[in-house]
C-alpha cells in the first residue's frame, strides 16, 4: 500500500481534515493538559462530596452537644455529669469502689 493509495482511503481523508485534527487537539488539552480539565474537576468533586458528608457528621454533633446543654443546664444534672464522667466528688465525701467476683480480671496462672 503506497501513499498515493493511503490518501485515497476515507478514513485518511478525513483525519487528516484540519478541522478534525484541530478539534481532536483541543478535546485532548480540554480532558488531560488545561487548569480545569475534566480529570481535576472529577478530583474537585470528589472532594467535594467528602466535605459534604464532614459537615454532616458535624452537624449533627453539634446537634448532640446543644441537646447535652440543654441537660448540664439543671443543677442536679450538671453534678451527676460531674460525677458519673470525671469522678468528682465533694469535699466532706468518701468514695468507696466495690468490685463483684464477676467484674474482676482472672490471671491466667490460676
Amino acid at each position: 500500500m503506497g501513499w498515493q493509495q493511503l490518501k485515497q482511503k476515507k478514513w485518511f481523508k478525513l483525519m487528516t481534515n484540519m478541522y478534525i485534527l484541530v478539534l481532536t487537539l483541543f478535546v485532548v488539552w480540554m480532558v488531560f493538559f488545561d487548569t480545569n480539565s475534566l480529570l481535576i474537576h472529577n478530583e474537585l468533586k470528589r472532594e467535594i462530596n467528602k466535605l459534604e458528608q464532614q459537615k454532616d457528621f458535624l452537624q449533627k454533633e453539634i446537634e448532640k452537644d446543644k441537646e447535652m446543654l440543654k441537660e448540664l443546664s439543671d443543677e442536679k444534672a450538671l453534678e451527676k455529669f460531674a460525677r458519673e464522667q470525671y469522678f468528682m466528688k465533694k469535699d466532706d465525701e468518701e468514695i468507696f469502689l466495690i468490685e463483684h467476683e464477676d467484674s474482676i480480671h482472672k490471671s491466667s496462672k490460676q
